[in-house]
This record gives structure tokens, C-alpha cells and sequence, in this order.
């Protein structure tokens, strides 16, 4: 037998040890979850859900997507802009399809929606905040003297040179002795991928020559 749910605002064609990753719900690895928002059971169609309908599914690991590059350039004003994103994702195995109400079979947590997770989220860390401040430290120490204007690399703007001068980056010097595992620290915490930061390794480089 198989079901359509729908969760994160997309709908699924599920059966029982189905294994896939959704837009992230809350729980921990080995939470189990229903989703009542039940499309299609079978051959029955709801209207818009299938009334007593639910799946289950246990939570395998929470996780993140792959990183995806927004890159945005202003024709004749000097303005560009680079930007990192990763999709918060939880994969899931599906245990159970249930219908005329009957309950899973192993203890669930309903499935939120993502609003609500996100308020709970922003609740939490606004109380984290109360409590005690965290002090991130910069993945670099800055080196003495003077910092040089990264924003003279190409593809560096102002916003791209804060961020890299709070992570510790300051010097075309520093950025020209970047190791390959440097850049992949970069590429792994920073919105830039591997490919800019070698090339702005390579600008400095030639820069340190001339």
C-alpha cells in the first residue's frame, strides 16, 4: 500500500521502509513523527486529505543540503554579491501508513509545520541569549600590522571584506599562503565557494610578485 503526504509545502509518494530526506521537522534521530496531512491512500483520494489518515516515520538523522551559490552583479555600479546557502533537511524511513484513525504502533511526535518551528527556534535562541553570550572566535588570527583593502581583489566587495576580516582575513599576504585545506575550511563555514577563494589566492600571489 502507498500514501501522498505533504510536508514542507511538497507532496510524496510514500510506502512502508521508504527512505528520503524532507524540509526539516523537529525531532532527533530516532523520533518517530506522523504526518496526518494524508493526500491519497491507496486508491481513496481525500478532499482535500483522506480523513483518518496518517503515516509515520521515524527520524533517521537531521542533515543539510548541498551548498548552492547566489551570486548577484550590478551592470555599471561596481556592486556584486555572493551568498551561500544550505537547506536544513531531516531524511526519514517511513514505519507506518494507518487509516480509520488507528494509532502507530510505536510512540509519535506530531510533525509541526515549519512556521511553527521556526518561531520555537527563534523563542530558543532569543532565551539562549539571556542566559549567556556566545563568543564565536574567528577561524584565523588576524596578522599584526596594518590590514591591507581586499576590496582592490576582483570579485571582493565591502560586505565580502567584513566578513572576511571578522573570520581573521586581513592581508593579501595571509590570503596568498592559503593552503588547499584552508580553502576548504573557508568553502565548509563561509559563503564563498573554492573556486573564488583560489582565484583570490592567485590575485594575491601576483600581487606579492610585483
Amino acid at each position: 500500500m502507498f500514501a501522498v503526504i505533504k510536508t514542507g509545502g511538497k507532496q510524496y509518494r510514500v510506502a512502508a521502509d521508504d527512505q528520503f530526506t524532507i524540509e526539516r521537522v523537529a525531532g532527533e534521530a530516532g523520533d518517530l513523527v506522523t504526518f496526518n496531512e494524508v493526500l491519497m491512500v491507496g486508491s481513496t483520494i481525500g478532499a482535500p486529505f483522506v480523513n483518518g489518515a496518517s503515516v509515520a516515520a521515524e527520524i533517521v538523522e537531521q542533515t543539510r543540503g548541498k551548498k548552492v551559490i547566489s551570486f548577484k552583479k550590478r551592470r555599471r555600479q561596481n556592486s556584486k554579491r555572493t551568498r551561500g546557502h544550505r537547506q536544513d533537511l531531516t531524511l526519514i524511513r517511513i514505519s507506518e501508513i494507518l487509516t480509520d484513525g488507528k494509532s502507530p504502533s510505536g510512540k509519535a511526535k506530531a510533525a509541526k509545520p515549519q512556521k511553527e518551528e521556526r518561531a520555537e527556534a527563534a523563542v530558543a535562541a532569543e532565551s539562549d541569549a539571556d542566559v549567556t553570550e556566545v563568543v564565536v572566535k574567528p577561524m584565523f588570527e588576524s596578522p599584526e600590522g596594518a590590514k591591507d583593502k581586499l576590496t582592490t581583489l576582483k570579485g571582493v566587495g565591502p560586505v565580502a571584506e567584513k566578513q572576511l576580516n571578522e573570520q581573521g582575513i586581513t592581508t593579501f599576504a595571509q590570503i596568498a599562503a592559503f593552503t588547499d585545506a584552508d580553502i576548504e575550511k573557508i568553502d565548509a563555514a563561509m559563503p564563498f565557494s573554492a573556486a573564488q577563494i583560489t582565484d583570490w589566492r592567485e590575485q594575491c600571489k601576483a600581487l606579492a610578485s610585483n
